[in-house]
């Protein structure tokens, strides 16, 4: 039997997803998605062939996965929305940000198997990182239905210990503006170091992708790699040691753990 799917709010995360599964080869006729825009149901409908609908309550209670695609802040409004026709095996698996098990479980009033997860934006283009965590209500083949489903956005990563989801969100989750700006920065520099703003851009971007790639492809760890293309006394070296000399690595370290706690403090509001 084919798994019913809903999803609640139809944003990026939710098209993203959709479009994944259905690429995977999912029946389109067993996924709901659910939004209060009517705008956003018509181009749901239309971009996706699945069924779209107002009806929160009712999607969820034909659903044997229902995925809250909603922002943190309304979490409560749309768990409220579905509690009384929710089944209680329905798996639940949560996208949003620092909204931990047990919040959810309150707002249901009951234990309910839950996942929750963190997935990142390049999930939009297939190639996400998603930290999972499974609460203990969760049945092994649930668990592996929540991988599928993140698997058909990119590669995910099992997290046993809820309290380090903070620190999936901090790596991976806020991970992209991290390269993000470091290829304005290095882009800015080629332009400072005279090159034209377009191929400065260029430059930066490819070599992100280069690297990228590397990391994914090569079984070497990221210091080994460093190391490859670093030559003693050459231009690399001169570079690797100013960010020595400005402490990159403890940056690196403060920001990650600025995140970490400001994922927490999200987490208890």
């Amino acid at each position: 039997m084919n798994e019913r799917i809903t999803m609640i709010g139809a944003g990026n995360m939710a098209r993203a997803l959709i479009s994944g599964l259905l690429a995977g080869g999912r029946d389109p006729g067993c996924i709901t998605a659910t939004d209060p825009d009517p705008i956003t149901r018509q181009t749901v409908a239309c971009d996706f062939g699945i069924s779209v609908t107002a009806n929160n309550a009712a999607a969820a209670g034909a659903a044997d996965t229902v995925v809250l695609a909603v922002k943190p802040q309304l979490i409560d409004d749309v768990l409220a929305s579905i509690a009384a026709t929710l089944p209680p095996e329905t798996l639940v698996v949560s996208v949003a940000a620092g909204v931990p098990v047990a919040r959810i479980e309150r707002a249901l009033s009951r234990p309910q198997p839950i996942v929750r997860a963190m997935p990142n934006t390049p999930a939009l283009l297939g190639v996400g990182a998603t930290g999972i965590h499974a609460s203990p209500t969760c049945s092994s083949s649930q668990r592996e239905r929540a991988r599928r489903l993140f698997e058909a956005v990119g590669a995910v990563f099992e997290i046993d210990d809820e309290g380090l989801m903070d620190a999936v969100t901090a790596v991976s989750g806020s991970g992209p503006a991290y390269f993000f700006a470091l290829a304005e920065a290095l882009t800015e520099a080629g332009v400072t170091a005279g090159l034209d703003p377009a191929i400065a851009r260029g430059l930066a971007t490819q070599t992100a992708v280069g690297a990228g790639r590397m990391l994914a492809d090569d079984a070497a760890d990221p210091s080994a790699l460093r190391r490859r293309v670093t030559s003693p006394g050459g231009t690399t070296a001169a570079a690797l040691a100013s960010f020595d000399v400005d402490g990159f690595a403890d940056m690196v370290q403060r920001a990650v753990a600025a995140a970490v706690r400001r994922g927490r403090e999200l987490g208890e509001s």
